[in-house]
């Protein structure tokens, strides 16, 4: 990883829109702090056995010797003559995390399958190849999802889970050396053969995109990993996937092109705590292509002004990869960047250590309020059906809660599911409920959400496919009253007092980092004084112009080393800490001369040394960042957050793609409007028109083309949040 200089040589060739941030490289320091952090993601199990890495290789060639005699099959089968069926072909690519070569112990391949012209989707992908499948002892769980958004089937082959998409090549002979990144790989193509070849196309162009695989590789595992922890890694959840976290990192790489992964790491939060949403993150330019499909420019096409937090992939048809993202979500993702941010710095000074970065969020102690969300069906193939619907509309339910209540009522989706095991065919979410930061709590205040909710529930209650026995139960559950069965082991823990040690170990964080600051800000005087007798490496720091950075999105939230962010109580007060500027500077520590690593001596053995004038230098790079085309364009209402997405579906987790199930429910009677919620504050008398095609896209609200089986009518759960004591409970904790 750290061997000779000549590995961090950066070229002079730019790989993305900009030019680097810095070209520096690592110091014995860095050198140090990334063998700690490769040991760390392998001690905690993020890479797979040899014995297991072979296995995968082994299937992997099964299957093209599999897909090869199917075409051959299916050729026969039309009647093409003899020399036809012997030159017929077809080839397996894979996408996704193990392209990425960023997979871990256990996880599915994508992968995906480039037949001729003749070979068809419905009737010999999902009709002949299905069925030598199906007669094939070694695969198991075969299911097949012909109506997806990007058509898929997915099973186990000899214990080793596949998910194999099909590609329907205008070519009547598939060649052995295909390059599917070509462009005219798309000429003739259908849509579901473009979002089918999305994935790997978008993979191969990242790895195409990036100065040192190796170390784009190491810190994309570290992202994946933390962002599983902190509980922001889930697409469909509305925080990021597996793709969206790839661009983010091989951004970094492109902007540090020498850096190795603790640096990269470092500089992963420094540069997306100061990002300017709804500015999109590029790793080339968007070409318009010549087949005419559509790319994402929010000047041309108003639904891209929806979009929040665009991560925009970089193979053509250039596309936002994280249209799911809502403020709620992004307001979550941005105070993680920050205390990431926060940590790294401390961990700069030896004030924190990799384990307290990846400490996992402590979701059921950060509320005190939660919604519950139960689902049951009556067999494991309604339960499958269902589960994938109720998935997909859960992060509508976000965005209903927060706009009914003007956000004064703030919801933070848990990404994943829990299952009682004394129950067959149920799943289990939950969402934190706060008041927002800025709302006073006021004397017996509530919100009463249950118009919200039985809004919701008769939303999902209209899915096309509804059978008896899929139930949905959404109810207002105490912090206190939580399940045992969402804790591990099935046991819950016992609430630490202030002073155990959990809190007595923040408090020295804390003390810690308060006395980094004020040790910056000394040495920040110290360095105005001497800074002319420190060299500089001028070929490192990319030219600027402009003003300062001055819209930031800083967080309202400051970072868990801090004890305010680890109090029970998730509507306590919290100060937002002021970092001081010396810290976020960037270590310039010489260029590399042939293979000799030329660093500036460090002041101490174990911290790196930090030039005085770089952070600012570094702010209007990434200033200068927000200045390109799409930069200036504005974000419409979050009332329209829900407009006609067919991404917007039901969706399964896909590195290349969302997958959808064309399933969608039929048009519904306008709700009543909201009467008096039950507050003292305020009223949610109305919202508009009350009407729910205001919150419904109209693609979602058309005529089913089956028939509708009505689901029973339930009893609107009694879902009261009354916040007066929490608002006595904040006085005595902060």
């Amino acid at each position: 990883m750290a061997g000779s200089g000549a590995n961090f040589r950066y070229h002079g060739q730019r790989l993305g829109i900009t030019e680097p941030i810095s070209c520096g490289g690592p110091t014995e320091y860095d050198v140090t702090k990334s063998h700690e952090l490769e040991k760390y993601l392998e001690d905690v199990g993020l890479y797979e056995s040899q014995g297991e890495a072979v296995s995968r290789e082994e299937v992997l060639g099964r299957l093209d010797q599999i897909v090869k005699l199917w075409v051959k099959t299916i050729s026969r089968a039309k009647g093409l003559n003899e020399q036809l069926v012997q030159d017929a072909n077809a080839k397996i690519f894979t996408f996704g995390s193990y392209r990425l070569g960023v997979h871990g112990p256990g996880a599915d391949i994508d992968t995906l399958c480039v037949g001729p012209r003749h070979a068809t989707r419905e009737e010999d992908f999902f009709g002949e190849l299905h069925r030598m499948l199906s007669e094939m002892p070694e695969v198991t769980e075969l299911h097949p999802v012909p109506d997806a958004y990007v058509p898929v089937m997915k099973f186990k082959f000899s214990g080793v889970s596949i998910d194999l998409l099909y590609a329907k090549s205008s070519l009547w002979v598939i060649p052995e050396d295909l390059d599917i990144s070509q462009d005219s790989i798309l000429q003739n193509a259908d849509e579901q053969t473009v979002r089918s070849l999305n994935g790997c196309r978008v993979t191969d162009q990242i790895l195409r995109l990036v100065p040192n695989i190796q170390h784009f590789r190491t810190t994309l595992r570290c992202m994946k990993f933390w962002a599983k922890r902190r509980g922001v890694y889930s697409n469909v959840a509305g925080f990021l996937g597996g793709i969206n976290w790839a661009i983010l990192v091989a951004r970094i790489c492109q902007l540090y092109p020498n850096s190795l992964p603790n640096m990269l790491v470092s500089r992963f939060f420094r540069v997306y705590t100061q990002w300017r949403w709804p500015n999109p993150v590029m790793l080339c330019e968007i070409e318009e292509g010549s087949f005419g499909l559509q790319v994402w420019d929010p000047r041309k096409n108003p639904k891209d002004r929806y979009h929040l937090m665009p991560i925009i992939t970089p193979a053509y048809p250039s596309m936002n990869s994280s249209y799911n993202v809502s403020s709620s979500t992004l307001r979550i993702m941005t105070e993680e960047f920050q205390r990431g941010h926060d940590l790294c710095e401390a961990m700069e000074s030896n004030k924190a250590e990799w384990d307290t970065l990846f400490e996992p969020y402590p979701f059921f102690e950060a509320y005190r309020n939660y919604l519950q969300i139960d689902i049951n069906a009556e067999n494991a193939d309604d339960y499958r059906k269902w589960k994938g619907w109720v998935e997909s509309r859960l992060r509508t339910l976000t965005l209903k809660i927060e706009r009914h209540t003007y956000n004064m009522l703030q919801c933070h989706p848990h990404p994943g599911e829990f299952t009682d095991n004394c129950k067959p065919f149920h799943s289990c979410y939950f969402m934190g409920l706060q008041r927002k930061k800025e709302v006073p709590a006021g004397e017996g205040e509530q919100f009463d959400i249950r118009m919200t909710v039985d809004e919701f529930k008769q939303t999902v209650n209209m899915y096309t496919l509804w059978k008896p026995g899929m139930e949905i139960r959404v109810s207002h559950v105490k912090r206190k009253s939580i399940p045992s069965f969402v804790f591990p082991g099935g046991i819950r823990p016992s609430r630490p007092t202030k002073s155990s040690g959990g809190s007595k170990r923040s408090s020295e964080i804390k003390s810690d980092v308060d006395k980094l600051d004020d040790g910056r800000k000394r040495k920040k005087e110290n360095d105005m004084m001497t800074s002319a007798a420190i060299p500089r490496n001028s070929a490192s720091l990319p030219s600027s112009s402009g003003g300062g950075h001055t819209g930031s999105p800083i967080s309202t939230a400051t970072s868990s080393v801090k004890v305010e962010h680890l109090e029970l109580d998730g509507y306590s007060e919290r100060k937002a800490e002021i970092v001081d500027t010396e810290m976020l500077c960037t270590r310039n520590n010489g260029e590399l001369n042939g293979t000799e690593h030329q660093s500036i001596p460090l002041r101490n053995s174990s911290a790196p040394a930090v030039l005085s004038d770089s952070k600012e230098t570094e702010k209007l790079a990434i200033e200068k960042m927000m200045l390109g085309p799409y930069g200036s364009h504005q974000v419409l209402p979050e009332l329209d957050e829900l407009e006609n997405d067919p991404e917007n579906g039901n969706q399964v987790e896909h590195s290349g793609g969302a997958v959808k199930l064309l399933e969608e429910p039929s048009p519904m009677k306008a709700s009543p409007e909201i009467g008096n919620l039950g507050t003292t504050a305020a009223h949610f008398s109305s919202f508009s028109n009350g009407s729910l095609e205001e919150l419904e896209p109209a693609e979602l609200t058309m005529p089913a083309p089956v028939q509708i089986i009505p689901a029973p009518v339930q009893n609107k759960p009694l879902i009261r949040l009354s916040f007066t004591s929490l608002g006595k409970a904040t006085s005595h904790s902060s």
